[in-house]
């Protein structure tokens, strides 16, 4: 599966003749060409390929985070210099160098925020603030008690063509009452998954190099059969919002399959609250379709 692989564009619909109110016909039209229309190209992180301005962006975010009095450090990856610069070795060895990680982990805080260098900022500082209340750094190490789920629900498994890590979820199984009252019965129940689910996360940002030039983000397949989409409302929101304020462009290609009919009317809903570049991550295969899909 090749992320710059995608399908081919669909005709868009024809302009209503009121040009008031757009039918469900027409609204269908223009959400299937939306989503099959995706252009999207993976950004590059090496400093030579990227334009002046998206280097001097770089450079404010750096200048930004160096007046913090406290390092900061994301997934591993220190984000600020000391205030003062250490004493000289005796030996006058040289200052041990810079983490080229940081430009990667950066690059992607100002992508998400269009390179607005002051909201890229505050998206860190906030990620950051997040990820010690949570304690994102040691989940990895915890029993969550859902052995059950793993290697069903969501997971980590193989990589594409290109050497994205991929990371499955598939949420049929929830149909059951039984599980369903299991995993998100009540409040605490729903907490517990939604730390298993940033469990999964933090495993697939564990398999990327986050380095110039190296694989800096994931492939994520979502199977939509059977998913109860009323039920897995509250879980799904909470899912959404989480990775998108802190791992953002941690998604290469965002890949749907078993697609129902209904999906075209929930995507023209949301389509405006979703960014062109977001957008263009996503393919789409509907029933029938899918292993012609996942093989491109």
């Amino acid at each position: 599966m090749s992320p710059t692989t995608t399908p081919s564009p669909a005709p868009a619909a024809a302009p209503s003749s009121k040009g008031a109110k757009r039918s469900l016909m027409s609204s269908l039209m223009d959400a299937t060409a939306l989503l099959r229309s995706a252009s999207f190209k993976e950004d590059s992180y090496v400093a030579a390929a990227l334009p002046p301005s998206e280097l001097r962006a770089l450079a404010n975010l750096k200048a930004l985070l160096a007046r913090h009095p406290d390092p900061i450090s994301i997934w591993g990856v220190p984000l600020n210099s000391p205030q003062q610069p250490p004493p000289a070795a005796a030996d006058g060895a040289a200052a041990p160098p810079v983490d080229e990680r940081a430009d990667v982990v950066l690059l992607k805080f100002l992508r998400a925020r269009d390179f607005r260098v002051r909201d890229a900022h505050a998206m860190l500082l906030r990620c950051a603030a997040w990820r010690a209340e949570f304690g994102a750094d040691a989940v990895l190490d915890e029993d969550l008690g859902f052995k059950d789920l793993e290697g069903v629900v969501a997971y980590m498994h193989g990589w594409d063509r290109e050497g994205h890590p991929v990371c499955y979820n598939a949420y049929g199984v929830f149909k059951d009452r039984d599980m369903y009252e299991r995993v998100f019965g009540d409040g605490d129940r729903l907490a517990r998954f939604l730390r298993w689910r940033v469990q999964v996360m933090e495993r697939g940002v564990r398999a990327l190099s986050l380095r110039p030039g190296g694989v800096n983000a994931i492939i994520q397949v979502t199977d939509l059969k059977d998913m109860p989409k009323r039920e897995l409302r509250a879980a799904s929101n909470q899912i959404l919002s989480l990775f998108q304020d802190n791992y953002p462009e941690m998604v290469a290609r965002k890949v749907f399959v078993n697609v129902p009919w209904y999906f075209s009317v929930l995507f023209s809903m949301i389509s405006p609250f979703l960014t062109e570049r977001t957008k263009s991550k996503f393919v789409i295969a509907r029933e029938g379709n899918v292993a012609e899909a996942l093989y491109k």
